[in-house]
């Protein structure tokens, strides 16, 4: 579409207001068009095994109930999913699997808003998290922070801290695809409380505390490159106050060790990805209406 992602936005948010009076006007997207919004990235994007199952690709795990998707609804915009689980800022320009083109020739001069989550499967922090699964109590094993924090380097850290210049190419990847668009940026998180719940997660409290301070890292390191790129970082942290593994199992929006929902362990189960969902459209629509 031709217009520009303010016009549009604007738009958008003049429908709504005034379609609280009796003459309410046609739509945004019945007189600009839908938003052509393009959503990129890993499995914490995917929302694997969250029904329904997006057929187009079943080796994505890709879910219709995802954040991409819950953002589109409340947008009234044209989605492109083509987030993948298992994915890598390589994929954003190679074939992941058999039938998934390269994320980013989703992306073109049309492209009004990117949405994109990556970094946990490049970085290690997936496996990571898995190495500090204990059954047993203390002493009954070893502990993840000593394992990665051994000689007084952080290997979990450094290895966030040497990926991100690859997060910065794939934005300015991002731009030249999608040189109109608006990109956000979703950060990873908040998995597990300071301190863990162990047994009802197997992690030790130091493990519990160390790993989410890794993902900590890795969001802050999404942050203040979307910052230096010009795109906006959106944070799911707060959102997970109470919601995360450790919660009671209604109120999870990230799923346990053991799920309590159809969702994979440790993503985004369905109450998650509308949490994120909701919070990315409220960033568009704020930071597309600011200025």
């Amino acid at each position: 579409m031709n217009l520009s992602l303010r016009t549009t936005l604007a738009a958008a948010v003049a429908a709504i207001a005034m379609a609280t009076t009796p003459a309410a006007p046609a739509t945004a997207a019945e007189t600009t068009g839908p938003l052509d919004y393009v959503a990129l990235g890993d499995s914490y994007a995917a929302a694997p095994l969250v029904l329904p199952v997006d057929p187009s690709n079943l080796l994505c795990l890709r879910s219709l109930a995802d954040y991409p998707h819950i953002a589109a609804k409340a947008l009234g915009a044209r989605l492109t999913d083509v987030s993948c689980s298992g994915a890598t800022a390589e994929h954003l320009t190679t074939s992941q699997n058999l039938g998934a083109r390269p994320q980013l020739n989703a992306l073109s001069e049309e492209t009004d808003v990117v949405s994109i989550t990556i970094g946990g499967n490049d970085t290690g922090l997936v496996t990571a998290a898995l190495e500090c699964i204990n059954l047993m109590p203390k002493p009954l094993g070893s502990s993840c922070a000593a394992r990665n924090t051994k000689g007084g380097v952080d290997s979990v850290k450094a290895g966030i801290d040497a990926w991100s210049p690859k997060f910065a190419t794939a934005l300015n990847q991002i731009k030249q695809r999608a040189p109109h668009a608006e990109v956000f940026v979703i950060g990873y998180g908040n998995y597990i409380r300071p301190g863990g719940c162990f047994p009802t997660q197997p992690i030790w409290d130091v493990d519990a505390t160390y790993i989410q301070g890794a993902v900590n890292h890795l969001s802050a390191a999404l942050r203040t490159t979307a910052r230096q790129h010009g795109a906006t970082f959106v944070d799911t942290y707060s959102l997970g106050i109470g919601h995360d593994v450790c919660a009671a199992p209604a109120d999870r929006h990230i799923e346990g060790l053991i799920p309590a929902h159809i969702a994979t362990p440790l993503h985004p189960n369905a109450n998650g990805s509308k949490a994120i969902g909701s919070a990315l459209a409220s960033a568009v629509l704020s930071a597309t209406s600011a200025g």
